[in-house]
């Protein structure tokens, strides 16, 4: 079988399915779209946080929808993206002010602790916004997170060149690096939807999924401000109390030394899983693996989890 058909098969054995229920939740000073599953008496509640920067909460479900037999998921858009309005001054946004939502959401939301999984660019968000919010967060999954530091990023392009096809290479080549700086939505998002087939390991699985067309404002110049500017966590990190898983696949762009940087930043706090064969979707490529790395951790102490 192929991977594609080992997907399909996969989904189809886990029944319909769960259903969103959508409300509004206000949190310094905006009004923020919030999904959720069912609520599970006992169990604590997740937060799954999208990467992207210009997207919204789809680009997660409902590949994460096998996550709610056990708990109740939240899902967001982040401020200025999808169902979610763009803050005063939205050409001014960080990525500092989304990890700052995520406390205030959980506050706004009256939950007293719950856990965070966040993809890509959504593990920082994860990441920075349990260092705000310690007492709230109990436990950290970063799936193919960016690195403790912008180091990875001079690299990313000539990476992603070498998997593609001439077609493709092309549509990537016509958006630079140095013209990443910019925060024309219009820019990011057409460089983001090229370079997007060389994140899959598989071209088959690439080509059943595409990013929506988004041109977030607010996400424009978050993702600008990064690569104009660059970033340096280490420190910040440094100080994390809480558990942390960090999944690091394989096959992705994302260069597993920027993922051991910063699994050794996070110190004993965090604990690193690498899934074969895959790029930076485990939830699409590996779906068995990534799940059951995440079911165990979220289910063990943190100090005696071992990869299954």
């Amino acid at each position: 079988m192929s991977r594609r058909d080992d997907y399909i098969a996969f989904r189809r054995s886990l029944g319909p399915t769960p259903r969103l229920a959508r409300q509004t939740v206000r949190a310094r000073g905006i009004d923020f779209a919030v999904w959720s599953t069912a609520a599970i008496p006992g169990a604590t509640p997740l937060l799954c946080i999208n990467g992207g920067l210009l997207y919204d909460h789809s680009l997660l479900w409902p590949a994460l929808a096998p996550l709610a037999a056990n708990r109740q998921l939240f899902l967001y858009d982040q401020r200025g993206r999808g169902a979610t309005p763009a803050p005063p001054g939205a050409k001014k946004a960080t990525i500092e002010h989304d990890a700052g939502d995520v406390g205030a959401i959980r506050e706004a939301l009256g939950i007293a602790r719950w856990d965070l999984l966040g993809h890509s660019w959504g593990g920082a968000i994860a990441l920075l916004g349990a260092e705000r919010d310690r007492d709230g967060t109990r436990a950290v999954v970063a799936v193919c997170p960016v690195g403790a530091t912008s180091s990875w990023m001079p690299a990313l392009d000539a990476a992603a060149l070498a998997r593609l096809g001439p077609a493709e290479r092309a549509a990537l080549e016509r958006h630079p690096p140095a013209t990443l700086g910019s925060d024309d939505p219009n820019v990011q998002s057409a460089h983001s939807r090229a370079l997007y087939p060389a994140w899959f390991a598989d071209p088959e699985l690439a080509a059943m999924w595409a990013p929506p067309r988004a041109t977030s404002v607010t996400g424009a110049a978050v993702a600008g401000r990064l690569r104009r500017e660059g970033y340096d966590w280490k420190e910040l990190l440094r100080a994390l109390p809480v558990p942390v898983l960090v999944i690091h696949a394989e096959r992705d762009l994302l260069p597993i030394e920027s993922t051991r940087e910063l699994v050794q930043t996070l110190g004993h706090s965090a604990r690193m899983a690498v899934v074969a064969g895959s790029g930076h979707m485990p939830f699409w490529e590996a779906p068995e693996r990534f799940f059951a790395l995440i079911e165990s951790f979220l289910s063990a102490p943190a100090q005696e989890w071992v990869p299954p």
